[in-house]
């Protein structure tokens, strides 16, 4: 069995499963920089420094009360032998009344300035986090998956969360608690704290001994669960390709595995947690018995009196008890601090660079600077900085690529000098194998990516010299994978332009050949899309895509095989929609139906990151090459 576990582990790991528990819970391991990481933890805090400062202050103020609730006792039980009347020992009671009661509304009010200080902390973190990943490049997002991010938002946020609210507040009246004590006790009486020391010695080296095991076995646990809970996933969402290929006895074997190991590492992991704390208990037994014997003899011998035995007794629970708190707490901490850790090193990822100047603007000027008269109204110019003011030049949607060399890592090149143009107004295709550069070239123009060598420009800009935010506005796309959002249809097609009106949002369905099914919904444009449009066809979806990118009514529109996944039917209803569409813009269309791009102006066949072939249909039918073997069928698109 143990064969079978190591076999399914590696390959766990391989596979980038098992990082997480149950719910997604982070394994447990350390911080690899816990001081700079506690440190940039408190910068958050110190924006609340008032409120953390009286919360610190009202633990304290909490663990000083109770100690000197306890060290009350003394004058209490000393007083029946003394002669005080039953009023002085009344008083005495209340006085030790009032002591506690200021030592639980401390603690309350330390709790509550502790949850709210934690939530707004958390706030502003999550905040933090979010904002920066809307800023980080594309390259960033390939590199992780989304599971492993959206952890940084749950487990590693509700670790800090806990440990903010409960383990520091927690910790910190732990160690008041013991240093004040230790030193009461000491007052009190040397010799018993002595032995107090003795047994300190003993419990505190059971807990190493323990608590190294038990994180040990932890680990493995969380370890085994992360698999488990990757194969339970896994199972769930392939059940069809796992019934297809008869794979159950497999699945179930596997299942086996892992539910053994994680069997095994749980039950070692509890039993050694749950040795911990009776074995807590039971020192601290042994040892309140110790003083209790020890001080009885001082007690008559007259070293100590009664009423500090009594104290001194109460005060070895109140020490023992924050020690094993501190132990409990210590792995919450730790958790949380890793977890912080995690969140800002997403933080300290660089964002997307952004050095240009030429912006997208609502102009009336012609490329010679001319005010004139349209009847649509102001046009989109591109505004271009120079010395003593702006040059302005009308969007078009000229794309041309100049020997432009890329690589998604330095060692492995994707495009090799690929040169090619797309006029204002005309439609390029690109075919060619799985892997040959066409997806790559559409993200170059949104500079999703930076090119190693040659130049892209559109309107005879460099696209480097364009802010990202207006070059993405002058371009819309429709992929092959679409997204929606849980919204409306309306707001779902309205994400293509925010201030669209209500009326340009349905000419824009329209024009994308949505309207009619739209309508035939319950609710119209208010019909409200579960998980990404999960309650609409493929080509439904598909057509709301279109609609999109069609209320942003850019001038130039990127088509990534928008219509691959689809029946022929659909695709029709899809290709009308896409050519009311690109009428009057520049298109770039990514084919893997050769049949979708016979009326493209021109047609660019790629292979290994190079155009092997250009020309419209009719020209590279005749050339008999690759394109004639794609089209003729005699080879296909892989």
């Amino acid at each position: 069995m143990s064969q079978d576990w190591e076999k399914v582990k590696n390959t766990r790991r391989q596979q980038g499963i098992g990082g997480h528990g149950p719910g997604g819970r982070p394994r447990l391991e350390k911080p690899k920089n816990a001081g700079k990481t506690l440190w940039r933890l408190f910068t958050y805090l110190s924006n609340f420094r008032p409120v953390v400062v009286l919360a610190i202050l009202l633990t304290i103020v909490a663990s000083l009360c109770n100690i000197a609730g306890t060290y009350m006792l003394k004058p209490l039980i000393n007083g029946f032998g003394a002669g005080l009347t039953p009023m002085d020992q009344i008083g005495q009671i209340i006085q030790m009344a009032i002591v506690y009661v200021v030592a639980v509304v401390a603690d309350w009010l330390n709790s509550l300035l502790m949850v709210q200080t934690a939530q707004r902390t958390i706030f502003r973190i999550r905040n933090d986090l979010f904002a920066h990943l809307q800023d980080l490049p594309i390259s960033y997002f390939d590199s992780k998956t989304h599971g492993e991010l959206m952890s940084r938002f749950t487990n590693d946020v509700d670790n800090v969360n806990v440990a903010l609210e409960q383990s520091l507040s927690q910790v910190i009246s732990s160690i008041v608690t013991i240093v004040t004590v230790f030193i009461v006790m000491l007052i009190l009486s040397p010799i018993l704290t002595v032995a107090v020391v003795g047994m300190l010695a003993v419990i505190l080296l059971s807990l190493n001994f323990i608590g190294k095991r038990s994180a040990k076995y932890f680990r493995r646990q969380q370890q085994a669960l992360g698999y488990l809970n990757g194969h339970i996933e896994e199972a769930m969402l392939g059940q069809k390709v796992i019934k297809v290929f008869n794979h159950e006895e497999q699945t179930k074997a596997d299942f086996a595995v892992l539910n053994e190991e994680l069997r095994s590492s749980a039950t070692l992991a509890q039993t050694f947690a749950g040795v911990m704390m009776p074995l807590m208990s039971n020192l601290s037994y042994v040892l309140y018995a110790i003083v209790a014997m020890g001080g009885a003899l001082l007690t008559i011998n007259g070293v100590l009196d009664v009423g500090t035995i009594a104290a001194y007794l109460t005060y070895i629970r109140a020490f023992t008890m924050p020690i094993s708190n501190i132990a409990n707490q210590l792995n919450m901490l730790l958790a949380a601090l890793a977890g912080a850790e995690r969140i800002f090193e997403v933080m300290d990822q660089p964002v997307e660079v952004d050095t240009g100047t030429v912006t997208m603007v609502r102009t009336s000027r012609d490329d010679d600077g001319r005010v004139f008269e349209d009847p649509k109204g102001p046009r989109w110019s591109w505004k271009i900085p120079r010395e003593d003011g702006f040059d302005f030049r009308l969007v078009r949607g000229d794309v041309r690529f100049d020997s432009v060399t890329f690589g998604y890592t330095p060692e492995k090149g994707v495009l090799k000098s690929v040169t090619l143009y797309a006029k204002p107004g005309q439609k390029i295709a690109f075919v060619g194998s799985t892997g040959a550069g066409k997806t790559t070239i559409t993200n170059l123009i949104n500079r999703f990516y930076e090119i190693q060598d040659g130049s892209i420009t559109y309107d005879g800009i460099p696209i480097n010299e364009i802010r990202k935010s207006d070059l993405r506005q002058a371009m819309g796309m429709v992929l092959q994978d679409v997204h929606l959002f849980q919204d409306t249809i309306r707001e779902n097609i309205r994400y293509g332009r925010l201030d669209a009106t209500d009326e340009e949002v349905i000419e824009a369905a329209k024009l994308a050949n949505a309207h009619s099914f739209i309508m035939k919904l319950p609710d119209g444009y208010d019909t409200v899309l579960t998980g990404d449009g999960d309650n609409l066809s493929q080509g439904q979806r598909q057509l709301l895509s279109i609609a999109r990118a069609a209320v942003a009514d850019p001038p130039v529109l990127i088509l990534d095989e928008a219509t691959s996944s689809v029946d022929t039917r659909t695709e029709k209803q899809i290709e009308h929609g896409m050519d009311q569409l690109m009428l009057g813009r520049t298109t770039l269309a990514i084919a893997h139906r050769l049949s979708t791009v016979r009326n493209a102006n021109a047609i660019m066949v790629l292979e290994n990151g190079e155009i092997i072939e250009r020309g419209d249909h009719d020209d590279l039918l005749l050339q008999n090459g690759r394109y004639y073997e794609l089209y003729t069928g005699i080879s296909e698109l892989t």
